[in-house]
């Protein structure tokens, strides 16, 4: 295709600064790698933009786009079938879907995407949104019994609520982060016996820190829960038929339980990346602040994008820190952000500035987040009150204000994310209007050491340390 006329020397496209024609970036063939919440808003947001041209979607997973929240809650709770959480659509993609088969290789050279059915697609630009997968149980053969599951998919919903409602003897529960306690707090709803196997000293201890497991904690046992802190599963047994009868635990006791839910965290989707030159590992895929992927020597790719839960990008408000975030509103603006970028001239394109926000509901409790709790040193209860399970708390890092985490207040999260967006001092130099004795001064926040694993972060940081640098923001959505 041309711009010029013969008639009209002057009718040439606008150029961008890689020299690409303005028009040309509308067109052409864009596939999508990853038929998830990312993968799904990127499509739309290419069509609302004016992308033109073809549109391929790849999918290891024989459904289109569904959402996952609902699993862990709705689904296991009998308040909604596994197949009716598919994703609403904002517009029509009109996408060629290509379901149930993965990808399995990447030539960024000849621009083309291998399949695992031997079939190869090729694209001018490449948008990657594979996310994550659920942490199997390490032992094969003890993950193979009858009645051990893991929460990750449709199909694992399914399976599980299936087995919830046979009314097990006990349900034991590996991993108490987000989805283990949420999986904790549906069977417990439901009636169910359930014991909590949690190697930290608390749950939630690598996303909130201890000072705020504790509450959980609390919380727990509080609903029945047998919550078990500082100990690790070290092995399932089966009786004869293969199905699942006893845990036994790292402090020598052993546990009757014919169904044990794995939540030791997730695996990101970057394997098949493997060879193919691009900056993939087991943290993600490295991207700029624009969504497009590093390749191996850290030079930055002009026609390979990345959002959602696979990828890692720097984020100016944390000292340009690599985060990798599993959260469902940073799929959706990091994939409209990256889609936008794919069809966008140089001088047209847009950073990724959300500001990390997540939220839980467990046990009656609405948990809600800003920021990044997980980088912060100290905590503040700023509102309300631990011992009543509601309150506000603030995270301080070298000073300023890094997050803020909320147990049925989250009136405050608004406030207190402008006051991360523009690097306020820590502690707040304000009286807040309820504060308790508690909350008279910062005390440590108690995280694990960042060397050792722990279940269920939301937050994976990596590269520099932040620094103190302040930026304004304008206010994002919660």
């Amino acid at each position: 295709m041309t711009c010029s006329t013969a008639r009209s020397a002057t009718r040439t496209c606008p150029v961008s600064a890689d020299g690409a024609p303005h028009t040309l970036r509308r067109e052409g063939r864009i596939v999508i790698v990853g038929a998830s919440l990312a993968g799904l808003r990127a499509a739309e947001t290419l069509r609302e933009e004016g992308f033109s041209g073809s549109l391929t979607i790849i999918g290891d997973e024989p459904h289109e786009p569904y959402d996952r929240p609902p699993l862990s809650k709705q689904v296991l709770l009998g308040r909604s079938p596994a197949d009716h959480t598919a994703l609403p659509r904002r517009r029509e993609v009109y996408a060629r879907w290509r379901l149930g088969v993965a990808a399995t290789g990447l030539d960024m050279t000849a621009r083309r995407v291998r399949l695992a059915e031997g079939d190869e697609v090729g694209y001018d630009r490449l948008l990657i949104t594979t996310g994550v997968r659920a942490r199997p149980w390490p032992h094969p053969l003890e993950a193979e019994l009858d009645g051990v599951f893991v929460l990750r998919t449709r199909e694992d919903a399914a399976a599980l609520h299936r087995r919830l409602s046979s009314a097990p003897r006990r349900v034991l529960v590996i991993g108490a982060g987000f989805t283990g306690s949420e999986i904790a707090s549906a069977c417990r709803e439901r009636g169910l016996p359930v014991t909590v196997a949690e190697r930290g000293p608390t749950p939630l201890v690598g996303a909130l820190g201890g000072v705020l497991g504790e509450v959980a904690a609390d919380l727990q046992r509080a609903h029945g829960v047998d919550l078990r802190c500082g100990v690790m599963v070290t092995g399932l047994e089966g009786d004869a038929a293969g199905r699942l009868r006893r845990a036994h635990l790292s402090d020598g006791t052993a546990l009757d339980a014919d169904v044990a839910v794995v939540s030791l965290g997730i695996t990101r989707n970057t394997e098949w990346l493997a060879g193919s030159g691009l900056g993939a590992g087991p943290r993600g895929i490295a991207c700029d602040a624009g969504c497009r992927a590093f390749d191996v020597r850290g030079i930055v790719t002009d026609d390979v994008f990345v959002a959602g839960d696979v990828a890692r990008s720097p984020h100016p408000l944390f000292g340009y820190q690599f985060l990798s975030l599993e959260h469902w509103g940073n799929a959706v603006a990091q994939a409209e952000i990256a889609a936008h970028n794919m069809i966008s001239a140089s001088a047209d394109r847009r950073p990724h500035l959300w500001v990390p926000a997540f939220w839980s509901s467990q046990f009656g409790v609405n948990i809600k987040s800003v920021g990044v709790p997980s980088l912060g040193e100290e905590v503040l209860i700023a509102q309300g009150s631990l011992a009543e399970r509601r309150f506000t708390a603030v995270y301080g890092y070298q000073g300023r204000v890094i997050a803020a985490v909320t147990f049925d207040q989250s009136k405050w999260l608004a406030f207190y994310q402008r006051l991360i967006e523009t690097a306020a001092p820590f502690p707040p130099p304000f009286a807040t209007v309820d504060r308790r004795a508690e909350g008279l001064r910062p005390v440590p926040a108690d995280f694990p050491d960042p060397t050792l694993p722990t279940h269920g972060p939301t937050v994976t940081l990596s590269g520099y340390s932040p620094s103190d640098r302040r930026i304004a923001f304008t206010p994002a959505r919660i």
